[in-house]
């Protein structure tokens, strides 16, 4: 048993040290940290709409997920909190990722070790992670409005499937409700946290979880052993297509779309795709998943079929104010370039448990008290997704041709490590200053330009984000030095008119 600490002075009498909005992953992880981080010592209770017998369920449709994460991220979540995920929750283990071209002439190997996760599982081991160190749960409710007083957020007020209202305070109140949240959206506080989020950086996303008996043998549309992501402006737009492993005979497969790209495609090629039919058309198409059927028993029945929306911009600028902070999809943690929302809300949960932790013990749940969050958090894994974000609007800029060239002539071994690494690609093959490149540069000379515009662009980027102000008086000219490099990006990459 450890020993319990001191958590400073308190503010004022709150029913609970911290409430956390949201029982999803990013809820879940927060409420372990705290946990850990507090030795037990800390009043906290996530309010979930969902049913106590279905944690962490995201939409009518079920745990609807990619559900692909890293070794990395896992390993994180061990060394800084204790949590180790194994069977049931991780599902299958994969040795990294294969991205092929939209003629799959070319594949490109991302080596990183990763595991998939059953996601309906998952949640069922995090709330007894949570309630380990004495975290109490509200099911079936609602937060739907943060109160305040003075100038800092207090509590939240809801209300519950019965019908019945509550309201109740705390010290810090964590939202993690989703990108769409209304917590984030009306907070009844002044602060630096952004509110609303351009639907242009949203996709549309969907997937099937399926049992199959493989029909052939080719490794380009299913192996049990990596993940596959299959990029398309076609099938597609402005997103990409996924065939994920969970097991040597049922996988996770679907894709990501744009709703301006999608509109942009149908309009071109006169169709009326959506994106349930997309993802049918990319499941016909297989060659290797035939005679499939959705799984039935409890592990992944309700979980089989469905959509969802995913932020896909780098996160937001600024994540707490006086007694409040945003993690996960609130904070619009995903990766704007494959669009992964669980490895970000592993290192978002965790830091922000710690930072609230020590907030807690000081006496100080301002923004000021709660600010390390956001400079942790940037230093350890938000500092490339201001770049990310770039390099994915110059991707929904390309033609699947240039895309085919740019991968088979462009990107190299090095480039790889990079994005590995969770690091911008340096494409030094698209320098006109390599003689060996020059007649492949002059190929696809405007790709090349935007690639290396890229890597200019992203470099800055990465430094303005690695000097994230360490206080919030620093915040505003940080941010518009931010904002003046993105803007021009956001001139000078057009989305694609898809022409092939």
């Amino acid at each position: 048993m450890r020993d319990k600490v001191d958590l400073g002075p308190s503010q004022a009498v709150s029913n609970y040290d911290v409430i956390i909005a949201g029982g999803g992953m990013a809820g879940l992880i927060t409420a372990a940290s705290i946990g850990f981080s507090t030795k037990g010592n800390a009043r906290v209770l996530i309010i979930d709409r969902n049913k106590e017998d279905e944690p962490g369920k995201k939409t009518n449709n079920g745990w609807t997920c990619g559900d692909a994460t890293s070794k990395r991220s896992l390993d994180y979540l061990s060394e800084h909190i204790g949590v180790r995920y194994g069977s049931p929750e991780l599902e299958h283990p994969v040795s990294g990722v294969y991205v092929y071209s939209p003629d799959r002439q070319t594949k490109v190997l991302f080596e990183g070790e990763g595991y998939l996760f059953n996601r309906k599982l998952a949640p069922r081991r995090q709330v007894n992670d949570a309630k380990k160190f004495g975290t109490e749960f509200m099911y079936g409710a609602t937060a739907e409005r943060l109160l305040s007083e003075d100038g800092r957020v207090t509590g939240v007020s809801g209300r519950k499937s019965d019908g019945t209202t509550f309201s109740l305070t705390a010290k810090v109140v964590i939202d993690a409700t989703g990108s769409s949240s209304v917590l984030r959206r009306f907070i009844p506080i002044s602060s630096m946290i952004e509110k609303e989020i351009d639907m242009d950086d949203v996709v549309g996303t969907g997937r099937y979880i399926l049992d199959f008996e493989p029909a052939v043998d080719a490794p380009e549309f299913f192996s049990p052993d990596y993940c596959i992501i299959h990029l398309d402006q076609f099938i597609a737009p402005a997103g990409y297509a996924w065939v994920f492993p969970k097991g040597k005979k049922k996988v996770n497969i679907g894709l990501g779309v744009s709703h301006s790209g999608l509109a942009r495609r149908n309009r071109r090629f006169k169709l009326n795709d959506n994106l349930q039919s997309l993802i049918d058309k990319y499941l016909t198409d297989n060659p290797v998943i035939k005679k499939y059927a959705q799984p039935s028993d409890d592990a992944d029945s309700g979980n089989t079929k469905g959509n969802w929306q995913v932020p896909v911009r780098r996160h937001n600028d600024c994540m707490v104010a006086n007694g409040f902070a945003v993690v996960g999809d609130s904070a619009w943690m995903p990766r704007p370039i494959d669009a992964g929302g669980i490895s970000p809300s592993i290192y978002g949960g965790t830091i922000l448990g710690k930072v609230v932790a020590e907030a807690l013990e000081a006496g100080d749940t301002s923004e000021a008290g709660l600010w390390k969050y956001n400079v942790e958090y940037m230093n350890t894994h938000g500092y490339p997704m201001a770049s990310f974000e770039v390099l994915r609007r110059y991707l929904q800029s390309v033609t699947n041709e240039q895309i085919n060239y740019g991968m088979k002539y462009f990107l190299s071994e090095e480039d790889v490590t990079a994005i590995t690494e969770r690091k911008h690609p340096e494409f030094n093959q698209a320098r006109f200053m390599n003689p060996a490149m020059w007649f492949r540069v002059l190929g696809q000379l405007s790709l090349a330009r935007g690639l290396r515009y890229t890597v200019k662009k992203s470099a800055a980027l990465v430094e303005i984000n690695l000097s994230y102000p360490e206080s919030p008086k620093g915040f505003e000219d940080w941010q518009k030095r931010l904002g003046r490099e993105l803007t021009e990006t956001v001139e000078k990459f057009k989305p694609l008119d898809v022409a092939n």
